[in-house]
């Protein structure tokens, strides 16, 4: 083989391994914060159903398209990036859920595919959205207006509508109401798992399932909800009411996860209620069964923030950051923002290196109320440092024994009054810049 063959055998090999890591990181490589169980056997919701397909979007040889199909009667809610780049689907959800009435016939329809978020892509954005809905309205036989979609992956290319509007028939004559798992899976990109929750629980007597799934590795910093989400339950309850819930228990969960500090252009978080369980509908939050069904709904979504943050790109540790003692809670939530988003703080935990005057740092820099002689800083049950210095009892090796865990929790106390708030994020290793170095290539 010649010199010119051998290079350019070289770099075929070089631009499959960069595709390859472009869409798996690596085939085969799970992060090493994932549930050793895997994917949960998520209860099935009446009523819903769902498929996957492969429409080479971009990625060859896996799926990388879903469909969620929801009964007509079922109560819609969302939460969308607040971004000021926001992708075309999003403004098109937007526009959607608000329209809605809660009287709409026919169903609804979640369209997702992964590989290209039809972001910054102009007129061409809107047209890609309104054909592929118009394609899965005419397969489906569900208003266009009732179709919402979703798209994940590259900024700033036209989206390939034709190639989804391709496998809408397949994708309709696949549709399960077991194959939750295999549509988690279509919507990933630099995941390496799919992610899933669920809680069961009895409304009025009668049992009640909230099941749900998300994507989202890299390009994590929440500004409503977070990547891509979907949830559904068989609860009977109000719409406005389902969006309140949704929209609250949004602060505490993914509103609170951070992977490397930069808000998506497609975040989106979309639910749906199905009412086939039964229960007494809950059309209040102050009804008694709308307690319960909160506290479970936000248990879901913050597992699946979680899972996000275990899958962060390149992770290795699972971080919590707790702040009490601020001034009020959004002073709290600006340290710890500022704790988690840290280049320095998450390469020193990486590194597995103590490194406490990195936080004093980030407590410093935040923006908040703080006052140096007042500041605790704890690794776990270890007091690091108080009352301006050191702790009396603290020994450096403590610190090094305690960072080598795989789950942290760094915490801070400001001693200036009632604020809390806690975030959760995780390391910044040499992996994450591999994978984001060459994610288009």
């Amino acid at each position: 083989m010649g010199k010119g063959a051998k290079i350019k055998k070289l770099k075929k090999k070089i631009k499959k391994l960069k595709k390859e890591r472009a869409g798996f990181v690596k085939p085969g490589v799970v992060s090493p914060l994932a549930p050793p169980e895997g994917f949960p056997d998520l209860p099935e919701i009446v009523g819903v159903r769902f498929a996957s397909a492969a429409a080479g979007v971009k990625y060859q040889g896996r799926d990388d398209v879903m469909l969620a199909v929801v009964p007509e009667g079922s109560a819609i809610a969302g939460v969308f990036t607040r971004s000021a780049t926001r992708a075309a689907p999003v403004l098109d959800c937007e526009a959607k859920l608000a329209a809605m009435t809660g009287q709409e016939a026919g169903g609804f329809a979640f369209v997702v595919n992964s590989g290209n978020a039809n972001a910054f892509t102009g007129g061409r954005g809107q047209a890609a959205v309104d054909a592929v809905a118009a394609a899965a309205a005419d397969v489906l036989n569900i208003p266009a207006t009732q179709i919402l979609t979703s798209s994940t992956g590259v900024i700033g290319e036209p989206l390939p509508a034709d190639r989804i509007a391709a496998v809408m028939g397949g994708l309709k004559a696949a549709l399960a109401p077991g194959g939750a798992k295999d549509a988690a899976r279509a919507i990933m990109t630099t995941d390496t798992f799919p992610k899933g929750a669920f809680r069961a629980l009895d409304l009025s007597g009668r049992p009640v399932n909230i099941a749900g799934f998300a994507k989202g590795s890299g390009m994590i910093a929440p500004d409503m909800a977070t990547m891509l989400v979907y949830i559904f339950t068989d609860a009977a309850i109000d719409r406005d009411v389902l969006q309140g819930m949704l929209s609250d228990q949004n602060g505490g969960t993914f509103n609170a996860i951070t992977v490397d500090g930069d808000t998506s252009t497609s975040d989106t978080l979309l639910m749906a209620a199905t009412g086939a369980a039964g229960n007494a509908r809950i059309d209040s939050r102050q009804d008694a069964d709308a307690t319960a069904f909160e506290a479970a709904l936000g248990d879901v979504m913050r597992s699946l923030a979680h899972l996000v943050v275990r899958d962060g790109e390149g992770a290795t540790k699972f971080v919590e950051v707790a702040v009490t003692g601020a001034q009020s809670d959004e002073d709290a939530r600006l340290v710890a923002m500022a704790i988690a988003n840290s280049p320095l703080v998450k390469t020193a935990i990486a590194g597995e290196d103590p490194n406490w005057g990195r936080i004093v740092m980030a407590i410093g820099k935040s923006g908040a109320h703080a006052d140096r002689d007042r500041i605790s800083i704890s690794f776990g049950d270890i007091l690091v440092a108080e009352k301006g210095w050191v702790s009396e009892s603290y020994r450096e090796e403590l610190g090094a024994a305690y960072m080598k865990q795989q789950e942290l929790c760094l915490s801070v106390a400001l001693g200036l009054g009632q604020g809390a708030a806690t975030v959760w994020t995780c390391d910044l290793t040499h992996q994450y810049i591999t994978i984001n170095a060459d994610y288009r290539s």
